[in-house]
């Protein structure tokens, strides 16, 4: 198989994950901001991810991390949100495994999500990497849209 850019990798993902998911999932945005893959349903700031994560000191894996954002400008629907899906984290790593994380993170963000192990870019390790992202997409939103349901409630 030959090699992809990282370019390519990242603008090619979006037609190979859409046929991998449901239906009801398939009818996602995407965007490329900064080297990164981010795809969302309607609310750009609360979005999935697709971005590589290189090796650094205490790291120990590198590959590409896929996973839920909440970078809202509010804080507090980040929390609310982040709260929600470490009450389901059981349920989350039951379907998807251990290796998944929700954590706050930069400016106010939270996350859910996993590092998937680098491989060299070709086009079956895109195929896997799409194939995880849609078990994580499939498992996740779900609970997300649950959650937002419930922070729309909050905030009337």
């Amino acid at each position: 198989m030959s090699a992809l850019s990282q370019k390519e990798f990242i603008k090619t993902l979006p037609d190979t994950l859409r046929p991998l998911l449901p239906p009801v999932l398939q009818d996602f945005q995407a965007r490329q901001p900064w080297g990164l893959l981010q795809l969302h349903y309607g609310e750009p700031s609360l979005h999935y991810e697709v971005g590589y994560v290189g090796q650094r000191p205490g790291r120990l894996i590198t590959g590409w991390e896929l996973g839920f954002h909440c970078e809202a400008r509010d804080y507090r629907l980040n929390r609310l949100l982040l709260d929600g899906f470490r009450r389901s984290l059981f349920e989350i790593k039951a379907t998807l495994g251990e290796s998944i994380e929700a954590e706050m993170w930069d400016r106010g963000w939270t996350k859910i999500y996993e590092v998937y192990p680098g491989e060299p870019l070709t086009e079956g390790y895109r195929a896997a990497v799409a194939g995880r992202l849609a078990q994580i997409i499939t498992c996740i939103h779900p609970v997300f849209v649950d959650l937002r349901r419930a922070a729309m409630e909050i905030y009337r």
